[in-house]
């Protein structure tokens, strides 16, 4: 549970209420002064859509047809709903939903190469950490923004605070991308990961599993032996519930004597951890979050029976459950990194289940009556290079984008979102903030702002040192 943290300025001035000999009414407006920052939570969960590799800003949130051909690319834009915004050609059920969604034109930082650029967004900090290493997560890097939900928010219907699904960022070559844990605050407070989704596939496969994957060059590729599946939380073969919970009621007697002996904090840490899994696996609620194949099989074909559309179904099932926050890995080893090929891939494999499954999920949402208190968000790394171009050594031959930090789109909607509007913009190429710059300390500013956390939160280490949260300020331009 956060608390949020009094300044300096208004400690010093209560603390000399009682010196000067002060009634107590004076505290009144100092009390106020310590909750000026405190706002009301516009959202009770959030959805974070990450598109590892890097979304091309031109081809989906931010066309610029009046560029030249290397800058404009292939796609022609569309009109959405919302008048003198256009989109991507290949997104045309956002188009129609434009209302619905607000986009910021304008997200940027420094970082060209992934590891980098996945820190940064997955964190919401623009300044690598002590030790950083692109190769694997270390115990010094910034805690993601899911260990801060986890962290701070209670839990609710006895459910882990923040989730991530389908898989965890691994790439082929088996490096762990580094920013996806608790870091600094312990592996205690790594989200809950659920493996729902089984990466097995070459070294240069990638894509919208299980209907098909790609090849950056050679095309449509089908993997074998692959499915997607909730993690099984089941007891052991031959346990019934109530013998398993005969035994948690021995253990909870031996425990009691030996608390008795040993009060050390890591022995309450594994009982808390033993705890939680417990709920997880007497729980239905839970189970029935994460079974999507049991939903309604309309609903399934909206959301699109692929990695796309059972992931966002299940995250929406999941914060109806009462988990704060979920990340959805939408696209497996940096399947948008779109170097060459980029407008085959983008039009026949990347771009048509997105739009399908957002769009599902938007829809879904509004008619639980959820969308108003569930802030969406979906961003990838970093976005694409302002000019199309044929790097040296593409199989292919043919064009795409590479790395560019400097500037990006960012999709937001519900929980409070200004629906129909765009904040920000590009120049005329697409490669540079022209106008309200943001970064991802804003960005996460936003999310931490929408689930009510004050700007004076601060999260404390196992020296109870007290840690920031805010590093940025909330886009209110959305709001």
């Amino acid at each position: 549970m956060y608390h949020p943290q009094v300044n300096r300025r208004v400690a010093i001035q209560a603390g000399s209420v009682g010196l000067l000999g002060l009634g107590m009414n004076h505290l009144d407006p100092l009390v106020a002064m310590a909750s000026k920052d405190v706002v009301p939570a516009t959202a009770k969960s959030v959805i974070y859509i990450f598109l590892s590799g890097g979304l091309a800003q031109h081809e989906s949130f931010d066309p610029k047809p009046d560029a030249p051909e290397d800058v404009r690319g292939e796609f022609n834009p569309i009109q959405t709903q919302t008048p003198g915004v256009l989109v991507s050609e290949h997104l045309p059920l956002l188009a129609e939903r434009s209302n619905q969604w607000a986009v910021l034109r304008s997200l940027t930082h420094p970082y060209n190469e992934h590891s980098e650029g996945h820190h940064v967004m997955l964190t919401g900090r623009n300044e690598l950490p002590r030790g950083f290493s692109g190769s694997r997560p270390n115990p010094t890097d910034h805690p993601c923004i899911a260990s801060m939900v986890s962290n701070l928010l209670p839990r609710r219907n006895n459910l882990p605070p923040a989730a991530v699904l389908p898989e965890k960022l691994i790439h082929v070559t088996g490096r762990t991308i580094p920013g996806q844990f608790g870091g600094i605050m312990g592996a205690e407070h790594d989200p809950w990961f659920i493996e729902a989704s089984q990466f097995k596939t070459s070294k240069y496969i990638h894509g919208a599993f299980p209907e098909y994957g790609f090849q950056r060059w050679e095309g449509a590729n089908n993997p074998q032996g692959y499915k997607f599946e909730a993690p099984r939380l089941e007891l052991q073969q031959g346990m019934l519930k109530d013998r398993f919970q005969s035994r948690l009621a021995l253990l909870n007697g031996l425990d009691e004597q030996r608390r008795n002996l040993d009060q050390a904090a890591q022995v309450g840490q594994f009982n808390r951890f033993r705890g939680e899994a417990a709920s997880l696996l007497t729980g239905s609620g839970v189970h029935q979050a994460l079974n999507v194949h049991s939903a309604d099989d309309k609903l399934q074909e909206k959301y699109g029976k692929n990695t796309f559309g059972w992931s966002l179904l299940m995250a929406r099932q999941l914060v109806e459950a009462g988990v704060r926050m979920v990340q959805v890995n939408l696209g497996n080893d940096e399947s948008w990194d779109t170097h060459e090929n980029a407008f085959t891939n983008l039009k026949d494999f990347l771009l048509p289940p997105t739009d399908r499954a957002v769009s599902a999920l938007l829809d879904d949402l509004q008619e639980r009556g959820m969308l108003d208190e569930t802030l969406i968000v979906m961003a990838g790394e970093f976005g694409r290079t302002p000019r199309v171009f044929t790097f040296d050594g593409a199989k292919s031959g043919k064009p795409g984008r590479d790395h560019w930090g400097a500037v990006q789109s960012v999709f937001f909607a519900g929980g409070g979102i200004r629906g129909g509007s765009v904040v920000g913009a590009s120049d005329r190429q697409g490669g540079f903030p022209a106008a309200d710059p943001h970064t991802p300390e804003d960005m996460a500013a936003t999310i931490y702002s929408a689930l009510g956390l004050p700007k004076t939160v601060a999260w404390h280490d196992k020296l109870n040192r007290p840690h920031q949260v805010y590093h940025g300020s909330p886009i209110r331009e959305l709001l």
